[in-house]
């Protein structure tokens, strides 16, 4: 009898079931929906986690990791994707994108977080197996081992150009940011690299979750009642919840006396509600008012002064929204569905506008991180007559002596100071209102007369407004 023959049967092992994980299904789910939808993580994940809470797979620890995993992949997907790169033997392209979505999630679990390598690994791979098969998951765990072998930093090293050789790659790489966005960025921040390396990193942290009290239905001092909340940093309407604060948790929030709004966006209607006019103020307009944040603050302020907002929107569903968010508003109002660009109001009509206009929102990556990557350099030229006619009918619906707000959620030179110097020629009577002296405890708000807020000096998004008064 040979050897082999007296050695023992080994059984065969049994095939193991993979271990599903809500939390990391869930994010793969919020991923997925982000590339396949072009849906924005922001409006995906919250239905996700609160069906997930429903059905009792969820406690307020898994909902926070769910939430860092879905946003922490998506603002690092463009240095995660480098190192993923220098560990395939094949391009990113030809890597099927649900494998890149599961590989993102373990690249950032081991590089962007304090879980264990052996932890993030297993993980992942154990998603891998449930999303993707067997077959695939070796592929997703041969590739995470390689990615385990060095820090972030060390990774950087290797896969970031020289900053000396290649300034925008390599703060493209390190940051994580498209280079072609990180080009405008430095062009509007006026150079230096200091600068422009805090505002990269400024995109790339969570932002706080800030209130907006709606003056006549709500106020600072019930909001600040809340857990988590402390005062806003500029406007005198915004609460800022820290960690773990939930908006939806604020009954002020739930009956629409106070919203959530970007403290940039407060400013931006404060400094149109404090603009000097010339002669009466009794009629406003929200030329863009979609989806309602500043029509709301400016009806509760015109209110205040016996004047009347009239909040137009293209959309039919947008003017819904602008109208729940102006419900209970304490003085009259209007909200109408019309084409800023083709208005069934007058000439002259209004005393104060504001035209926030549709842009590319690089303004906003702190919030849809996602934007950054889908965006492309020619967005900016579908943009750029839209933005144009719109600040033209606006400078038409003013009557003179009035002033008009142009304001966007871009800091783009090519959607902010030359849209204004470009209108501007067509209408020489008007004038240029500085803008700063109405934000006064705001700083380093730029050269003016225009005001531009940024993410790492002011911890807003990155708002511009142009105030323009009609002289003749």
């Amino acid at each position: 009898m040979s050897d082999q023959s007296r050695r023992p049967h080994k059984p065969h092992k049994p095939h193991r079931r993979p271990q599903k994980d809500p939390v990391r299904i869930l994010a793969f789910e919020a991923l997925r929906a982000v590339d396949e939808r072009d849906a924005y993580a922001n409006l995906v994940l919250p239905p996700l986690l609160r069906k997930a809470r429903e059905k009792g797979d969820f406690d307020g620890r898994d909902a926070a990791l769910a939430t860092e995993l879905v946003y922490g992949t998506l603002r690092r997907q463009g240095t995660y994707d480098a190192i993923v790169a220098a560990c395939v033997d094949r391009p990113l392209r030809e890597v099927d994108p649900p494998v890149l979505d599961v590989l993102g999630l373990g690249v950032h679990q081991l590089l962007g977080t304090r879980i264990p390598p052996h932890a993030a690994v297993s993980a992942t791979v154990e998603l891998a197996r449930v999303v993707l098969g067997d077959g695939r998951a070796k592929f997703v765990n041969a590739v995470l081992r390689k990615v385990a072998q060095h820090d972030l930093d060390g990774w950087l090293e290797k896969v970031a150009p020289p900053y000396e050789d290649d300034p925008e790659d390599h703060l493209a790489v390190v940051h994580s940011h498209p280079r072609w966005v990180v080009s405008a960025l430095w062009d509007s921040l006026g150079g230096g690299r200091a600068g422009i390396e805090d505002l990269l990193e400024a995109d790339n942290e969570r932002p706080e979750v800030t209130l907006v009290a709606r003056p006549g239905r709500s106020t600072t001092g019930e909001l600040l009642r809340e857990e988590a909340a402390v005062e806003g940093r500029w406007s005198p309407y915004a609460v800022r919840l820290t960690e773990g604060g939930e908006p939806g948790a604020v009954e002020a929030v739930r009956e629409g006396r106070a919203g959530v709004q970007d403290e940039g966006s407060q400013l931006v209607a404060l400094a149109l509600a404090h603009a000097p006019v010339e002669g009466r103020d009794a009629l406003w307009l929200d030329g863009c008012a979609g989806p309602g944040g500043k029509a709301a603050l400016l009806g509760a302020l015109a209110a205040e002064r016996g004047a009347v907002l009239l909040a137009s929107e293209k959309q039919p569903h947008r003017a819904g929204l602008v109208a729940r968010a102006l419900d209970g508003n304490p003085g009259p109002y209007q909200v109408i569905a019309a084409d800023g660009t083709r208005p069934p109001w007058r000439p002259g009509s209004f005393d104060r506008v504001l035209v926030d206009v549709p842009c590319t929102g690089l303004g906003a990556l702190r919030r849809r991180p996602e934007a950054r990557w889908r965006r492309r350099p020619e967005d900016l030229d579908g943009f750029a007559p839209l933005q144009r006619d719109l600040l033209r009918t606006a400078l038409e619906s003013v009557r003179v002596g009035g002033v008009v707000g142009y304001a966007t959620c871009s800091p783009h030179l090519a959607e902010t100071r030359a849209v204004v110097a470009d209108v501007l020629k067509q209408y020489p009577d008007t004038e240029l209102v500085d803008a700063r002296p109405l934000l006064p405890d705001v700083p380093a708000l730029g050269e003016g007369p225009d005001i531009q807020l940024w993410p790492h000096l002011h911890g807003t998004d990155a708002m511009y407004l142009a105030l323009i008064r009609r002289t003749g």
